[in-house]
């Protein structure tokens, strides 16, 4: 039998810093559709499931997930762990790709390394935030259905892990043997943030996707975005959300 890989991505409109930011528009295209078109070039996943909420303001993603033939589910607002597990189930998913929908600039050959990875079938969790290697905001996490099915079971009380989904791995390493992927040197540059969290950011992003797509167009690589992030250095208009100028 075949084992079952779905990436999902988790999206709502209520963001605080930057409400509704998984539509804004960057550079002619919404930021989940950026982030779907680049989770679509992964070779290694079988489909791609939208997680968002049941609440009334979560019918806009809902809506454009289906226009573009999406597969979506929706879920608890508040319980995440439960929201992304429902997808997971509704799928058949044995193997999870857990994304965040303020990541439009993820890198597909980043998710087939960490699927690759954890096929190899000696650990529980292939993540690349512990630590932090590659920019933030090309961040995957991969591991089994069964293995959340048991956390959700086993934490179902815990604020903490129906809010991070994926957050008991990490508590309990003598149990779950985590994998991080380590970034090769042309990409570790853990200070370089291509997250879309804050106004700054989407103003950011949308200069960095415009310059990107007129030069190299729509499938450009990470190396490509880092070097556009290069050539923005000094750039009194390019800045990160923390204030911060660029990295160089």
């Amino acid at each position: 039998m075949n084992t079952r890989v779905i990436a999902s991505i988790e999206a709502r409109m209520g963001a605080s810093r930057l409400p509704g930011k998984v539509l804004i528009d960057l550079a002619g295209r919404p930021a989940l559709g950026r982030m779907v078109d680049r989770v679509r070039r992964a070779e290694t996943l079988d489909d791609i499931v939208v997680a968002t909420s049941d609440a009334p303001a979560d019918d806009a993603i809902a809506g454009w997930a289906e226009s573009e033939g999406i597969a979506v589910y929706r879920g608890s607002e508040d319980n995440v762990l439960e929201r992304v597990l429902g997808a997971h189930r509704e799928m058949k998913s044995d193997v999870i790709v857990e994304l965040c929908g303020d990541c439009p600039l993820i890198d597909p050959e980043v998710i087939d390394i960490a699927v690759r990875r954890f096929a190899q079938g000696d650990c529980d969790i292939v993540t690349t935030t512990a630590p932090q290697s590659y920019p933030e905001g090309l961040d995957v996490e991969v591991f089994s259905r069964v293995s959340l099915e048991t956390v959700a079971k086993e934490h179902c009380d815990d604020p903490e892990v129906r809010e991070h989904v994926s957050v008991a791995f990490y508590r309990d390493r003598e149990r779950w043997k985590l994998v991080s992927l380590r970034a090769p040197e042309d990409l570790h540059r853990p200070e370089v943030r291509l997250l879309l969290d804050w106004p700054q950011d989407a103003a950011f992003l949308t200069r960095l996707v415009g310059s990107l797509e007129a030069k190299v167009g729509p499938d450009f690589t990470t190396r490509d975005v880092l070097l556009a992030v290069d050539a923005m250095v000094g750039d009194p208009n390019a800045r990160l959300a923390d204030g911060s100028r660029t990295a160089h």
